[in-house]
């Protein structure tokens, strides 16, 4: 793991122990990648819970209750999808900070409306709502994925300052 990528975890995880908070994850296109990254930190099991990494439909809908309809109706990657996701994840977790990533990390899958690099995050708090955001990033799949696993972070770090 880069030196970047461990600090961004190193300090979410700080926060989250400031705030008495753990953390638990759900993964689509970046596989767990966030989870690594969490636990590379010694003392990561103060603040973080679990991971779950839902790459298909099924996973998503079984593990995590996102809905058929919003599934069918704006797809795996959305923002509405990341949302559901990260209320899911929350709700089958003891944690109450949670993070949640969809995304194209191609080199395949683009299409039009939704090209490769594109990836929906969503962030929720047990007692503060939950956000999200779309962000297209480039280059080749592991660099859309790391780019993924880097704005997941930061924009949790960003929602417990």
């Amino acid at each position: 793991m880069d030196d970047k990528l461990y600090r961004l975890a190193e300090d979410v995880g700080n926060a989250l122990k400031r705030h008495a908070m753990m953390l638990v994850t759900a993964e689509s296109c970046t596989g767990g990648w966030v989870g690594q990254a969490v636990t590379a930190v010694p003392g990561s099991s103060h603040w973080f819970d679990r991971g779950f990494v839902t790459y298909t439909n099924d996973a998503k809908q079984e593990m995590l209750g996102v809905s058929a309809t919003t599934l069918a109706e704006h797809g795996a990657v959305s923002e509405s999808t990341v949302r559901e996701m990260v209320s899911g994840a929350l709700k089958n977790s003891r944690g109450q900070a949670a993070l949640a990533i969809s995304g194209i990390a191609g080199p395949g899958g683009g299409t039009p409306e939704k090209p490769v690099g594109t990836v929906c995050f969503a962030w929720g708090l047990a007692n503060g709502g939950v956000t999200s955001e779309q962000r297209y990033f480039s280059g080749d799949r592991r660099e859309v994925r790391q780019q993924a696993v880097e704005r997941a972070l930061q924009g949790l770090l960003e929602r417990l300052e």
